[in-house]
């Protein structure tokens, strides 16, 4: 699945879209402005026409704004031409479809293309969660059609999701790969599998979120707030299924888990679930997790109130990436001593409290089972300098002062700190590994290969950084060690790690070179 070396669609060639909505029309506009003519049909009638002139008035707000000239707005919009009927797709050389999540509807689409364009016509779904391969067993040539999985809205996000079902010819989905790209996106190539690459992948950053919140580990606006400082997310979990709305993001992970067989990795949450009866979907109806109300205050994170720094730490063994905070701990006064002949594993000893990165298991089993007093555990941060935030969990056994001189030895330095309760993985680090397991997952399978994996969610879903990308960064054995934590501490096998990421540890190889 390497990067397309075929040669994109000329600019001169036509591009038909079927379904004039959201989609459709910036689906359209995205091809405009790539230089081609475009035929836009709608089976409601006035649609298209209509569709046209909204994409004309959004060309002129860019024009407003200096990002294209006036003229080159009315020279785009004067490219898309509402069609009265499909039987106008004659001349086009890619055709795409975005009608209703419907495969009779779909199909019904494609079969009548196929007696009207040419047969050297290219047929492109934009489906989101429909199977390919099923789409194309309705219809005489299967090996025309190939999934072109754009994102909403289609001008600005850049990712395009290149699908190709059992019987897609691959040359075919080369040309669609390299006009994509063409056309300034950033297109990878995917098997039809059960939610492609972005809707498969991204499944955790919702479950665990909302595992986490039916452990009770912490509350909705904390959660966010820890995934977005630390984790480096541009939106929490719980904000973002409000967005979305939960009826929405629920129907997806349903959808998932029944076409995977129910496999625990993607079971929905009964939380969600309760949500969407009671009728609190998010922003459209005014309640999610959050208050929409015109009243309603913005939610704010539980932080610690301030607690004295220790006077002095000793760090022994390797304490990772908190290791760059030396230096700003020594400039705050506090007395930074080292021994380097103990605790491999690395801790900081700070008058009394015990302090570590996370490694998956609860505070309270890691301080049981390996003897440690007043143990006070650090989340995952893609950078402990930078990050204004940090989060911390105690054991069930660690005094309540320990709890409070972990937090100072932080606070000390500018951070907020939030406490959660002792759950397994805490927030990020639970959230980063169980993104790269499934991400090694769909490689496994030949879903996509890393690189394409890493691509789709920075590029779909504005990932910080690519799942795998990451798990290089934080260590993939470390990441396997949180998965087999997770997996031996709940029992659940939502947490089993993938075969291929405990090869890539097991022979100390990497997902990317």
């Amino acid at each position: 699945m390497s990067k397309s070396k075929s040669k994109s669609l000329p600019s001169s060639a036509a591009i038909g879209v079927i379904g004039a909505g959201a989609m459709g029309r910036g689906i359209a506009q995205v091809a405009a402005q790539a230089g081609h003519p475009v035929l836009l049909f709608d089976a409601m009638e006035g649609v298209a026409a209509k569709a046209v002139g909204l994409v004309a008035g959004d060309l002129d707000k860019l024009a407003g704004r200096g990002k294209i000239s006036a003229d080159e707005a009315k020279s785009i919009a004067g490219r898309i031409t509402p069609a009265a009927s499909l039987a106008d797709f004659a001349p086009v050389k890619l055709a795409i479809e975005a009608v209703i999540e419907d495969i009779g509807v779909k199909a019904d689409v494609f079969r009548t293309l196929e007696t009207v364009c040419g047969p050297d016509t290219i047929l492109a779904t934009n489906t989101s969660s429909i199977s390919v391969t099923a789409i194309a067993a309705r219809l005489d040539r299967p090996e025309r059609l190939v999934g072109m999985h754009f994102f909403n809205p289609a001008p600005i996000m850049k990712l395009v999701e290149v699908v190709s079902g059992l019987a897609s010819d691959p040359a075919l989905a080369e040309i669609v790969h390299a006009t994509a790209t063409a056309w300034g996106k950033s297109a990878v190539h995917a098997k039809s599998t059960p939610g492609f690459i972005v809707n498969r992948v991204a499944r955790p950053f919702y479950a665990e979120a909302l595992r986490l919140l039916e452990e009770g580990a912490t509350d909705p606006a904390t959660l966010d707030a820890v995934l977005r400082d630390c984790g480096g997310f541009r939106m929490g979990p719980c904000e973002l299924m409000d967005l979305i709305g939960h009826d929405v993001n629920s129907a997806v992970t349903r959808s998932v888990w029944q076409a995977y067989h129910n496999d625990p990795r993607y079971r929905p949450s009964l939380l969600q679930q309760e949500m969407v009866l009671a009728g609190r979907l998010g922003r459209k109806t005014g309640q999610g997790f959050y208050n929409y109300g015109p009243d309603a205050a913005p939610p704010a994170p539980s932080t610690e109130d301030g607690h004295r720094p220790p006077k002095s730490i000793l760090i022994s063994g390797d304490i990772g990436p908190l290791a760059a905070l030396e230096d700003r701990w020594l400039e705050a006064g506090i007395q930074v001593l080292r021994d380097d002949s103990s605790d491999p594993e690395g801790f900081i000893r700070a008058e009394g409290a015990t302090i570590a990165i996370t490694d998956g298991l609860p505070a309270t089993a890691r301080a049981a089972l390996d003897e440690i007093d007043n143990l006070v555990l650090v989340d995952l941060a893609r950078d402990y300098d930078s990050t204004k935030r940090i989060c911390l969990a105690a054991a069930e056994q660690t005094d309540p002062d320990a709890v409070k001189i972990a937090c100072g030895l932080f606070q000390i330095l500018g951070k907020e700190v939030s406490l959660i309760d002792d759950a397994p993985g805490m927030i990020v680090l639970r959230t980063a590994a169980m993104l790269a397991n499934e991400a090694a997952e769909a490689v496994l399978y030949g879903v996509a290969d890393p690189a394409g994996v890493d691509t789709a969610m920075t590029m779909g879903v504005n990932y910080p950084v690519g799942p795998l990308e990451w798990a290089e960064d934080i260590g993939l054995d470390r990441v396997l060690e949180a998965l087999d934590a997770l997996s031996g501490i709940t029992g659940d096998d939502r947490y089993r790690a993938s075969a291929l990421l405990r090869r890539k540890v097991l022979g100390g190889r990497y997902f990317h070179g």
